[in-house]
């Protein structure tokens, strides 16, 4: 037993020492980050001032200062990827959109040619098969309608001669 109970004093001793060796090391860090000018600067403010005097207000402070920092980061993150696919997006679905509408506006001026060329060759044939039906049944309408053209050309030229004498 006599052994046992020296080798866990020794581990206790070896124990104790290393963890003065860490406390030592901590306080050596502690310091030198007090004195650099920026800890320094910001320690004489009242916010420093007021974390020196409560130490677990500074702690919760700094635990939620780093375990905050990747939420807010991966938020940050998705807002400007979210906001560039919406751009990109937005880009993509105006070219989508003008692509859409050009496609319907030659369609519909496809249709307006198509109607337009079948309505002018509609009435081009009702034109020429009404005039030929009145020129087969009723030839003296249209002998009377070429003398009183006849006649009007005539009076125009009397009247263009007496117009040119005077």
């Amino acid at each position: 037993m006599s052994v046992e109970m020296q080798q866990s004093s020794n581990s206790s001793s070896s124990e104790t020492s290393e963890v003065q060796h860490l406390w030592s090391s901590w306080i050596t860090q502690l310091q030198h980050y007090y004195n650099d000018p920026k800890v320094t600067r910001m320690m004489n403010t009242r916010i420093g001032q007021y974390l020196s005097k409560h130490p677990f207000f500074a702690l919760t402070v700094l635990l939620f200062g780093a375990m905050s920092a990747l939420p807010v980061g991966l938020f940050l993150s998705f807002a400007l990827v979210t906001f560039i696919m919406s751009a990109v997006g937005f880009v993509f679905f105006e070219v989508f959109l003008l692509f859409v509408g050009g496609l319907t506006l030659l369609c519909v001026l496809s249709g307006i040619a198509l109607f337009s060329v079948m309505a002018s060759v509609i009435f081009n044939g009702l034109y020429i098969t009404i005039s030929n039906i009145l020129n087969r049944y009723y030839p003296h309408l249209i002998k009377s309608y070429q003398q009183s053209k006849a006649q009007e050309k005539e009076g125009e030229s009397e009247t263009s001669k007496v117009n040119k004498i005077e």
